[in-house]
């Protein structure tokens, strides 16, 4: 509990950074990505495996992240943008109750799959230090960029570059 709350601590002071119009970084890890399994907000358990053929925004994100909030409705925005290719968003929430997510999304009013991760397990396994951690995953099910920080992710830029991962696979 104690490493939790540090890491919550942590996660509240990286919060900080400004949503911006930083372009996609280029993974340079290991492209094949780790296990997620959660269930979203009605209980249903999403597999991140079931999404190949689509291409995948997974965030990690936390209701005290002021970029997360600021940048959530240019999500919205996206994932109307992205209608017509194979498209999801999931936002995974970093090891916070119920409530405290209830009561962001109805201020926020995400219109994506949020999936409730309450014990911040997938965080160890995604090496996520920063609040949003993006990774964008393409068709094959393999990680293609990344992205720390708030970002405008409905500029025709950032449609562009998704759109594309549909194009070239």
């Amino acid at each position: 509990m104690l490493k939790t709350r540090l890491f919550i601590l942590l996660m509240m002071l990286l919060s900080c950074m400004q949503v911006s119009a930083t372009n996609l970084k280029i993974f340079k890890g290991d492209d094949q990505v780790p296990a997620l399994q959660l269930q979203d907000l009605q209980g249903k358990v999403h597999n991140l495996n079931d999404y190949k053929g689509q291409v995948v925004l997974l965030q990690f994100w936390a209701t005290y992240c002021p970029p997360c909030r600021k940048e959530m409705p240019s999500m919205n925005n996206l994932q109307k943008k992205m209608a017509d290719v194979p498209f999801k968003i999931l936002a995974v929430d970093m090891g916070e109750s119920r409530a405290e997510v209830d009561e962001f999304i109805s201020q926020v009013k995400p219109e994506f799959t949020i999936l409730m991760d309450p014990e911040g397990e997938s965080i160890a396994a995604w090496k996520v230090y920063a609040a949003p951690s993006n990774f964008i995953i393409d068709t094959q099910g393999k990680i293609r960029y990344t992205l720390y920080g708030g970002v405008e992710w409905d500029s025709p830029e950032m449609v562009k570059q998704l759109k594309a991962l549909v194009v070239t696979q």
